[in-house]
């Protein structure tokens, strides 16, 4: 998943041929990442 860093909206499902967002035409995306808890050991 991907979001628009212009317009802010998601994007589940991106075209390999247009990578622009759908909603304002931008070519910047941002991939969303999820947040993930790391353990760091400290030993």
């Amino acid at each position: 998943m991907y979001a628009c860093v212009e317009c802010g909206k998601e994007i589940k499902k991106i075209e390999h041929k247009f990578v622009r967002c759908p909603y304002c035409g931008s070519r910047r995306l941002a991939k969303i990442r999820p947040p993930v808890a790391r353990e760091v050991s400290t030993d």
